[in-house]
């Protein structure tokens, strides 16, 4: 399959050489680098969510293959759903699937599916991917959207997702892709995500669940948050860090509804 975009124009520039502007606006190279094993990272339109974006990125050492976990937003495809080949378009060139980490990531899983239709308008990993080709121009994504179920579906997800790795012998970054509190005003947003963030950083699958539930956090990418943890801790995580925390409200003045960002590294 080539994937061709559907955000360019809407959420990031649609010309190349706008977007790397952009991009090149938002980034720091100068920031030091960490060796990441997973990140958080939002997926809004870069006027709102891009500078947590840029700056989370810029922190880490990339490797060749980023593993990229998102919700499904658009309700098309199989719930669990893993593509193991093809081209993903953006107007920075192309980006190709890891097949070799994908297959095995989905021989070790009991719940992901090989499917197209869940990716086809899901622009949550979209999003992500001019980021990684301003920082590696060949980089690898392996791409899986997760739809609702329970926090044990997650969190076996999230162990398949490690063994793949680990069997293909190959070294890859996970990521989750998810924006915070959705269409609130800025201070209980903020409260509300503060307590999501502190699980996350805590990586405690089940308290984030738990959190999530109690306090109705409208946390989208929770599920690919939760696959990341498990996965994370599988593979010798032992320490999380708050990169950046803002909302659309920071950006637009606009206090009374707003959407909060967080970028956290994993390590």
């Amino acid at each position: 399959m080539i994937r061709n975009p559907i955000a360019a124009g809407r959420f990031y520039p649609g010309m190349a050489t706008a977007l790397h502007a952009e991009i090149q606006r938002l980034v720091d190279r100068s920031a030091p680098k960490v060796k990441a094993i997973g990140l958080v990272s939002p997926h809004a339109g870069y006027p709102y969510s891009g500078l947590v974006a840029a700056e989370t990125l810029s922190r880490i050492q990339f490797k060749d293959t980023f593993v990229i976990l998102g919700p499904n937003h658009t309700g098309r495809g199989v719930p669990f759903s893993i593509m193991t080949q093809g081209v993903w378009h953006t107007p920075l060139g192309e980006v190709e699937i890891d097949s070799a980490i994908a297959r095995q990531i989905l021989e070790h899983s009991n719940y992901l599916e090989e499917d197209e239709a869940a990716h086809q308008y899901e622009h949550s990993i979209e999003v992500q991917l001019p980021f990684l080709q301003y920082f590696k121009h060949d980089v690898k994504i392996v791409p899986i959207v997760l739809a609702h179920a329970n926090g044990e579906t997650y969190k076996r997800i999230g162990e398949s997702i490690a063994r793949g790795i680990r069997s293909s012998r190959s070294e890859a970054i996970i990521m989750a892709s998810s924006d915070m509190t959705h269409y609130e005003s800025q201070e209980r947003a903020r409260r509300k995500d503060a307590k999501a963030i502190e699980a996350i950083l805590s990586l405690d699958e089940d308290q984030l669940l738990d959190r999530i539930d109690s306090l109705h956090i409208t946390m989208c990418g929770y599920a690919p948050t939760v696959a990341l943890i498990s996965a994370a801790k599988k593979l010798g995580a032992t320490q999380a860090e708050l990169v950046r925390y803002q909302t659309s409200g920071d950006m637009t003045g606009d206090y009374d509804s707003v959407v909060g960002y967080a970028g956290v590294i994993i390590r």
